[in-house]
Parts: structure tokens; sequence; C-alpha cells
């Protein structure tokens, strides 16, 4: 290979795997296949000494993916530059039937010497840790709210309706204890699906516990405190957001925040015709998530409760502040929503969009603490 000053790479990656093009520097420069490697990191660090050797700057490029961002953090301590690319901002040509590894790396590659693919941000160890912890704990959630449809979809085909208030609660246990059924099969089905439910619901107990402890010692934890002053934003809605978005002062200003949520309107607009449609539900579906479930707080008249006049205590005045506004002003707005003929999740859903400009604001005014 001849010198060249920069090189840029395009990395196709898979779990055994990764396909190597190289794109040289020059505008209509070639673009060749390097080859198949192994993903072990020795691997790869072999294959970067190679393409380094006559002293080119690397700049290398792999699709966000299952594989996560391992191989980024060993490009970067190697020294080298790599970026992260969003696969579903990756420009392809409608025509374009034919999609193999080799392909993928080659177009990886051109497109990252022209500057067209779209970088997304990296979570560093401690906050990919903590990001996984909450997730697992969203798993446990989703598995517990699973296990307990089954158990009322047993019940209702056996014509077993509990009609109390609220079920899973201490009557609604003594109203499954009590049940019987005249085949002993049945026994055991609603025995284990009991069990399963206690199970589950310890699981759940036991990770929202570890996120608690986690997140009290995290890097974050002083923006957790500030975002919980929001209405409709409590800890686990809190941190679900932090974890997911990161530092929101990233972002240059709260429309780039809204619409990495995947809150604003599409739009197909040509020529004098304006046409908007529903929200875009790009980006984060877990942070868009928490929003919408916060949004529907504001129903009701502003207010301060005990418990987030509890959630404030500590936090600096400009954060309860810009809460305050918050709750005078996104409760007024539904309420104008509601009375102009709009649908009550088409006004939330603009109710959240709005959180997310004053969380970005929240977000502003308290820094995370330093790692040491």
């Amino acid at each position: 290979m001849e010198d060249y000053s920069e090189l840029f790479i395009g990395l196709d990656t898979s779990k055994l795997k990764i396909s190597v093009a190289v794109a040289e520097s020059v505008r209509n420069g070639e673009v060749r296949f390097y080859g198949d490697i192994s993903s072990e990191p020795s691997c790869v660090a072999s294959m970067v000494a190679k393409l380094a050797k006559h002293g080119a700057k690397l700049h290398f490029c792999y699709e966000a993916g299952p594989t996560g961002y391992d191989l980024h953090r060993q490009l970067i301590e190697l020294g080298h530059d790599c970026q992260v690319v969003a696969p579903s901002l990756v420009p392809k040509c409608p025509g374009d039937r034919v999609k193999t590894n080799r392909r993928d790396a080659i177009s990886l590659a051109r497109l990252h010497r022209a500057g067209e693919l779209t970088a997304v941000w990296v979570p560093d160890e401690a906050h990919e840790a903590v990001r996984d912890l909450v997730r697992a704990r969203e798993s446990a959630n989703d598995a517990l709210k699973k296990t307990r449809q089954h158990l009322q979809a047993f019940l209702l085909r056996h014509g077993r309706i509990y009609t109390g208030r609220t079920p899973w609660t201490r009557a609604h246990s003594r109203w499954l204890a009590a049940q019987s059924f005249t085949h002993p099969a049945l026994h055991i089905v609603l025995a284990e699906y009991i069990q399963a439910i206690e199970d589950a619901g310890v699981r759940l107990e036991r990770l929202t516990k570890q996120v608690a402890e986690t997140a009290a010692t995290w890097s974050m934890a002083p923006v957790v405190d500030a975002y919980q002053a929001m209405r409709g934003i409590a800890f686990i809605s809190a941190v679900t957001f932090v974890v997911e978005i990161g530092d929101v002062r990233r972002f240059e200003t709260a429309p780039q925040l809204m619409a990495y949520l995947g809150l604003v309107p599409t739009e197909s607009s040509t020529g004098e015709r304006v046409k908007r449609g529903g929200i875009t539900k790009a980006g984060n579906s877990r942070a868009r998530r928490v929003l919408i479930e916060g949004a529907w707080t504001y129903r009701f008249p502003a207010r301060v409760s005990p418990a987030i006049q509890a959630r404030m205590d500590g936090l600096p005045r400009s954060t309860r502040e810009i809460a305050w506004k918050a709750q005078i002003r996104l409760c007024a707005r539904y309420r104008k929503l509601i009375m102009a003929g709009k649908l009550k999740t088409v006004a939330v859903t603009a109710i959240a969009r709005e959180m997310a400009a004053f969380l970005w604001a929240i977000g502003k005014e308290v820094a995370p603490t330093m790692q040491v």
C-alpha cells in the first residue's frame, strides 16, 4: 500500500468476524476491501498496526448494533479516531437489492470519507453499566406484568372474575387462595402462576434496590435528583431518562432534544402545500415512553404535592423555579388543548414534548459530578 496521510476504514461487525474496507483520503481515491478478520481484540490490534505502519492517520467507523462499544473503546485507546454511526441514517440507494458484509464495509468507508455518516453518542463504561442495570430492572418489570396477565387469562377462561377494587393486593391474594377447581391439575396451574408472580416480584424489588444504591454513587446522581423536581418524573423515570439520554448539554437547543426523542411531528411538504402528521417516533423509545407516562399527570391543576416537595428539598433554587414554571405552563397547556377539541393522547404527546424542553433546561443548570 502506498503512503497516505489519512485512511478511512469501514467496519462491518458481527459476533465472530469483522469485514474491513479501506478508502484513500483523496476524493476519488480507491476504496478497496481489506478482508475479514476475527472480532478478537488481538486480531483487531494486529489489523490496526498493519494499516498504521506507514504513519497514516486512521479514521474508523462501524454501525451501532448488538456488538456494543468495546471495539470503539479499543480503537480509541490505540490512538485512532472512531465513530459509531446510526444505522437508520446511513444513506442507501433504493435500487440496491444486494447486501453483503463486503459491500456494507466498502459503503461505510466511502461514506465516512465523504462525511455523510451520523455518529451516535457513546457512553463511558460506568454509564453503560448503570444503563444495563436499569434495563434489566425494566425487563423484570415487563416479566412481572406478563406473568400477571397469564394468571388473569387463566382465571378468565374458567370464569373466575375478581370483583374487588384493585388487583394484586392482600385482598386479591386471599381471593386467589380461596379459588377451588374440580380438576386437581388446575390447582397446580394456579399455584405455579402465583409462585411465578411472587418470584418475579422479588426479582423486581431486588433490582430496584440495586438501581437506587448504584445511582446514589453515580456521577449523574445530581442530575437524577434535579429531574425529580418535575411533576411526573419520579426516581425510576428520572434515572431511565438519564441513562438513555446521557448529559443533555450535548444538545445545543431544546428542539434538538425533542427531535432526538421522536416527539416532533412528521412533515411532507412541497411547494405551497404543508402537511404534518404524527410524531416521528425516532430516537430512544424508552426515554420517550417515560415522558409520555409522566405527561398524564398534567391533566390535574398545578400544585406541589408532599411527594414532590420532599424530592425538591436540597435542590438549587433555579431548578425548583424551572419545575414550577413547567407545572404552570403544562397544566394550562393541557386544558387549552382539550378545550380546542384535541384528543387526550394528542394533548399528552404535546405535553411530553414540552417536558423534554424543561428537562433540558434543568440539565443545563445541574452538572454531573467529576469522576475520580
